[in-house]
């Protein structure tokens, strides 16, 4: 799960981690009327400015807040992601790793008696198929990290975290593929790091390769891999054309090469988060901002195969975000894809797929997240 952070300032506070209803209420309800009957599974927004953790579901059209919400977190939150088995949900802060148990009804306790599990300051997190590793970067190390933790209590199961060095410190993103194979690091202007990976050996990680980005301009700020086939996706700024010049690039793992046709367009400056829907027959990729705006599009892309050849094609209509979008998720009923806007205008947006275009998201559901400024700055399912 992702985490995308702007301008937030660095205060160590030392709270209680449990429900604070005093500071602000979340919204329970949202739009007043609602423009679907549809309903969500269980997600989580981090809510930068305010250091709080929220969490809620859509109930037939309607945002509802999890039992518990929100929760006060001990310092600026910078990074969120759940175990593949929903039993636990990570959050990294400026102070370190905090565990917390996710109970059937979405409500959260503390674990590891409140102190964190690692004191990494982890910018990006996700957990691997097994649940047995938390890996993570951090921004300013030049390393990706594996925490070995325990698929039943979540805690660390050794004091020792695994590391791979790399060749860059402005690291933004990290990603494991479905298989559990492969892991991907999306490394600024270092380019994007893919490295072999075994849940099964006592340091996970292999040899890392090293793709550079496409224009020596460019970043690389995201990176996802395709749940359905063996295609890797790499959102870099600077690789297309014309003034909206974020690109998304497509590798297919197989060969190690880009498919025909990539860098595909993503119709803005900076493609800050890839998100796959489960079927892998669609990707979506939002845009912190098109050029000339502060308002960010979400990007949706058709996947085809013919043959064993890829091809990706752009959806006709782009999707409206709010400012500064930053990070996408899928519900695990696969009805709702969600986006957090880090500036606002709103904080949290829903959206169903269309009925009749395929592919196409209608948007649902508009909500803050709390008492604005937020700055919302990253979302995580239930897988």
């Amino acid at each position: 799960m992702k985490v995308r952070i702007w301008a937030i300032s660095a205060i160590a506070a030392t709270l209680v981690l449990t429900g604070c209803k005093g500071f602000w209420d979340a919204p329970t309800t949202t739009p007043t009327t609602p423009t679907t009957t549809a309903s969500s599974g269980k997600f989580f927004v981090l809510n930068a400015a305010t250091s709080q953790l929220v969490g809620y579901y859509v109930n037939a059209g309607v945002l509802t807040s999890l039992p518990g919400s929100p929760y006060t977190l001990p310092a600026t939150p910078q990074a969120i992601a759940i175990s593949t088995n929903n039993s636990f949900l990570y959050v990294s802060t400026i102070s370190g790793i905090y565990l917390y148990l996710i109970s059937s009804n979405g409500q959260l306790t503390l674990g590891n008696s409140g102190n964190p599990i690692s004191s990494d300051q982890a910018v990006s997190m996700q957990v691997d198929a097994t649940n047995s590793w938390l890996l993570d970067v951090a921004s300013g190390a030049s390393q990706a990290f594996a925490i070995p933790i325990s698929p039943t209590t979540g805690l660390v199961t050794q004091p020792t975290e695994q590391y791979v060095p790399l060749s860059s410190t402005t690291l933004q993103q990290i990603a494991i593929s479905p298989a559990n194979t492969t892991v991907s690091v999306a490394m600024g202007a270092g380019g994007t790091a893919i490295i072999p990976f075994n849940s099964a050996s006592t340091n996970p990680f292999g040899a890392v390769t090293t793709a550079a980005v496409k224009n020596s301009a460019g970043a690389a700020l995201s990176v996802a891999f395709n749940p359905a086939s063996s295609l890797l996706f790499i959102g870099e700024t600077v690789a297309s054309s014309g003034s909206n010049s974020g690109g998304l690039r497509v590798v297919n793992l197989s060969t190690l090469k880009e498919i025909s046709g990539s860098p595909f367009a993503s119709g803005g400056l900076a493609p800050y988060d890839i998100l796959p829907e489960k079927a892998g027959t669609y990707v979506y990729v939002v845009n912190r901002q098109v050029s000339g705006s502060s308002t960010g599009i979400i990007q949706g892309f058709t996947i085809s195969s013919t043959g064993g050849v890829y091809s990706l094609t752009a959806l006709s209509t782009t999707t409206p975000a709010g400012t500064h979008p930053v990070a996408l998720a899928e519900d695990n009923t696969s009805t709702f894809v969600f986006a957090v806007n880090y500036d606002g205008s709103p904080d949290l947006m829903g959206f169903t797929f269309d009925a009749t275009t395929a592919g196409l998201l209608d948007a649902a559901i508009s909500s803050a997240t709390g008492t604005d400024p937020v700055n919302a700055s990253a979302i995580a399912a239930l897988q």
